[in-house]
């Protein structure tokens, strides 16, 4: 009996934000993955750690992917992972792999997913809450009301037309071009509230445009809302 990949959404950051399916899994699975050089680096493994009893225990993969947008590089540590996993589910081992947030919104985890998918082994996918709900409740209010629009564009790439749609712009990945996000958004006269490291320690809040500074962590979320005249 060959072993089944799992792919589990540990949420935002708070480890009592995850699932219990997802807590459930972990403890089943003898292996876990994480997508970073070893435990100690893994945020999501940090999350998972604050909840599931015994994780040190488990046998621990490390899936390391280069942070880069070269496509031949990032292929090859897809295909390492996924043969590294493989490896272990030929054991007949269940394998829980760790991702932030939900594994079905921007996550590395699923270009692995499909590698192992596609080799015709059973794969799962568990979900998590995603960054922008657990920011938008720690902002207290909604994301979208009654007919307006949700649009989550990528800030690594151009925003510029992402920002002309309507109703509210959630903008993920923004750390690494802030400067450039942040005079978007004034040149566009748009607000936005930003919440770096939501669920986590290092928790900080930016209420306008003007307060987020230039530099920023990776886990940082920006919601851009339009004025509701109700």
């Amino acid at each position: 009996m060959k072993g089944t990949l799992y792919g589990i959404g540990v949420g935002p950051g708070d480890p009592r934000l995850m699932t219990y399916l997802a807590v459930d899994t972990i403890k089943r699975c003898p292996v876990i993955a994480v997508p970073a050089d070893g435990k100690g680096k893994a945020v999501a493994y940090k999350i998972a750690s604050g909840i599931v009893e015994d994780l040190d225990a488990k046998e621990c993969l490390n899936l390391s992917t280069p942070m880069t947008k070269d496509k031949a590089i990032l292929d090859a540590a897809y295909q390492t992972a996924a043969d590294t996993i493989i490896e272990q589910l030929e054991q007949g081992k269940d394998v829980a792999c760790l991702t932030l947030g939900d594994p079905t919104i921007y996550s590395t985890y699923i270009y692995i997913h499909r590698l192992v998918k596609a080799k015709g082994y059973e794969t799962e996918i568990v979900n998590g809450i995603p960054s922008f709900c657990a920011v938008s409740a720690k902002l207290g209010d909604s994301l979208v009301d009654r007919s307006e629009q949700l649009h989550v564009i990528p800030s690594t790439y151009d925003i510029e037309d992402g920002l002309k749609l309507p109703g509210t712009k959630v903008l993920m990945k923004a750390a690494s071009k802030m400067p450039i996000v942040k005079e978007t958004l004034k040149r566009n006269d748009l607000k936005g509230a930003m919440i770096e490291n939501c669920g986590m320690p290092e928790e900080h809040i930016y209420h306008g445009v003007d307060e987020i500074p230039d530099q920023a962590s990776y886990y940082s979320i920006i919601v851009v809302k339009e004025d509701h005249h109700d």
